[in-house]
């Protein structure tokens, strides 16, 4: 059974947090760099002061808590989650799920959006579940909160719990493997997904001698992001925890980690501001600090790394008749494709997935439900409708 949740952050939380900021110790950074070695010092100091100084948390979650928050035990784990329900007499539930660095904050514009009825009445139940070792959801306290067990723990969440017979499932980041394991193992329970990422290990895993040239090319991309973009992914692939004794410790440090992300991957030329304000990135930070997740949630990429390593060097992986790793999705699939994101051919997601829908936009970034929410908020209303037409 859920019950309401608040969020309520100690006093004493928040003060450890303004003394630890005050007593930052910055290193040096060579002239005119900027953001090309990493977080640029400047801005970093700039933002660290507007966090200590200015940034009003309770103000923040006072705005949070105007959303209907949750919290319930499933597989005796605590899930948090956002469950707003649609305005229309036809209202269709949707599960939205986060990735990393971000958090159910990346939703929060998108919710208003598509709860509100359009001119045919069509509006959506709109659940966001905190991933488990993020936000508010319980940190676990063994290995395997693969994206398979994830999204077993959704699927519970939005049938056992809410009592919804079929939904549809959109994900980002992480959440696209989340979605893409709830289409694998949970295809009854969904009417379709929605995605704006292809999951790389598709393209990782892919035997080269089999892949078109634009496949080739795509792959190849993918491997010099690797290693102009990727440092972040290999630290917690492998070692998340040595990584994160001075991020858990410093939020100068969780700061400069995490913003290097929002920068890079966002469209905004430059210019993080052009965005995300101050406000809508610390909010999205201060929930890091004050439930010490940075841990638990880089640590999920060492699940998804030996998930891939399991997938190309254990023979017997392919002859489990449980494991779907590599098979085709039987469920209508739309993709939203945003300016900063390195999706495949077309032709390379179909193999995996049932595309119904291929868009590209004209703007946006990574971080698409945050930057440009209309325009997510009018793809998943056009694929859904596709879905009820029949087309």
């Amino acid at each position: 059974m859920a019950n309401p949740f608040t969020i309520a952050v100690e006093p004493t939380v928040l003060a450890d947090l303004q003394t630890r900021l005050k007593n930052t110790r910055w290193p040096d950074q060579v002239e005119n760099t900027k953001w090309k070695l990493g977080t640029d010092k400047t801005y970093l100091q700039q933002f660290c002061s507007y966090w200590q100084h200015e940034f009003d948390w309770e103000k923040q979650q006072a705005y949070l808590n105007t959303f209907p928050h949750f919290k319930t035990r499933i597989d005796d784990l605590g899930i948090h989650f956002i469950h707003h329900k649609g305005e229309g007499p036809q209202s269709i539930p949707l599960l939205l799920t986060h990735g990393w660095p971000d958090s159910f904050v990346r939703f929060l514009k998108l919710i208003p959006l598509l709860t509100k009825a359009d001119e045919a009445g069509l509006s959506f139940d709109v659940v966001v579940p905190s991933i488990p070792g993020h936000g508010f959801s319980d940190i676990p306290t063994q290995s395997g909160m693969n994206a398979k067990r994830i999204a077993s723990l959704c699927a519970d969440l939005m049938t056992k719990e809410l009592g919804y017979e079929k939904f549809v499932a959109h994900g980002g980041d992480v959440g696209s493997e989340v979605t893409e394991q709830l289409a694998l193992h949970h295809a009854k329970a969904l009417l379709g997904i929605h995605l704006t990422d292809i999951p790389y290990h598709h393209i990782i895993t892919a035997d080269e001698d089999k892949l078109s040239q634009a496949e080739k090319d795509y792959k190849q991309e993918v491997t010099q992001w690797q290693q102009t973009e990727g440092a972040y992914n290999a630290l917690q692939s492998t070692k998340p925890q040595t990584l994160v004794y001075g991020l858990n410790d410093s939020p100068a440090g969780l700061a400069a980690w995490q913003l290097e992300k929002f920068y890079a991957w966002s469209d905004c030329d430059g210019d993080l501001e052009s965005c995300f304000t101050k406000d809508e990135l610390l909010t999205n930070l201060t929930i890091y600090w004050v439930t010490q997740t940075i841990n638990s949630s880089a640590r999920r990429y060492n699940e998804a790394m030996n998930d891939m390593m399991q997938e190309m060097f254990n023979p017997l992986v392919k002859l489990n008749p449980f494991d779907k790793t590599g098979t085709k999705a039987d469920v209508p699939t739309g993709v939203a494709q945003f300016q900063t994101d390195l999706l495949p051919p077309r032709a390379f997601a179909a193999k995996f997935f049932d595309i119904r829908q291929w868009n590209k936009l004209p703007k946006g970034g990574h971080f698409a439900a945050m930057e440009q929410p209309e325009l997510l908020a009018e793809d998943i209303r056009q694929f859904v409708g596709r879905l009820f037409s029949g087309a």
